[in-house]
């Protein structure tokens, strides 16, 4: 494990740390800064030093009232989406992203530079947008467009597993070994086996016929 380097003190755009606050989920290092609009943050140490996060929010406040005459396309909808999962506590998804620490960049909050992005960027056919790092925000850098599947395989939910020599998603895994996916996904998870005592122990199908039947 790194050692870690006390930010207290120490300048990042508009912000000043000011000490260590609470961590963020999976504990991730989170300092308590000062912006130069007098407001205080608690902003995820890798988003201070990448630059992701510049001030309290002040530079970015986001106007939703749209003046591009844009605000009822589908972009514009999914721009807004986004936004508010990150920065919107009372959406329903902000747990899953704001709450972790991910966040929209600076350019981004403007639309048209986000529409610029995606009509300079998109290919043809079924895409969207997907995040190459989950546990980071989005960005140009950190963003790619992806299919369904491409998408699938990202989530954070999709724990890789190794199993003779080769490393696969589990969706994958009952793909190669002709395996139910359910079934052996509720033994791991629900059951707490292993992969391998999972895809090798017979399935009692009365005992599952009848747990179906209750």
């Amino acid at each position: 494990m790194s050692k870690l380097i006390d930010l207290t003190g120490q300048r990042f755009a508009k912000l000043t740390v000011i000490k260590r606050a609470e961590n963020y989920k999976h504990g991730r290092v989170a300092w308590e800064c000062l912006c130069d609009c007098g407001n205080t943050t608690v902003v995820r140490s890798g988003n201070l030093k990448s630059g992701a996060v510049k001030s309290c929010g002040c530079l970015n406040k986001i106007s939703y009232t749209a003046t591009h005459k844009e605000s009822k396309t589908p972009l514009y909808r999914k721009w807004k989406s986004m936004l508010y999962r990150c920065e919107n506590k009372k959406h329903i998804a902000y747990k899953d992203y704001g709450a972790r620490g991910i966040t929209v960049c600076e350019e981004w909050h403007d639309f048209l530079s986000f529409k610029k992005w995606v009509e300079e960027t998109k290919p043809c056919g079924e895409f969207s947008i997907d995040r190459i790092d989950n546990d980071k925000g989005y960005s140009p850098d950190n963003c790619r467009w992806a299919s369904q599947k491409e998408q699938a395989n990202n989530r954070r939910s999709n724990v890789m597993i190794a199993y003779q020599n080769e490393v696969h998603n589990l969706m994958e895994w009952s793909k190669i070994l002709g395996f139910d996916y359910k079934s052996v996904h509720n033994r791991m998870h629900k059951l707490g086996w292993s992969f391998e005592k999972a895809i090798n122990t017979p399935i009692d199908i009365k005992k599952r016929n009848k747990v179906e039947r209750k």
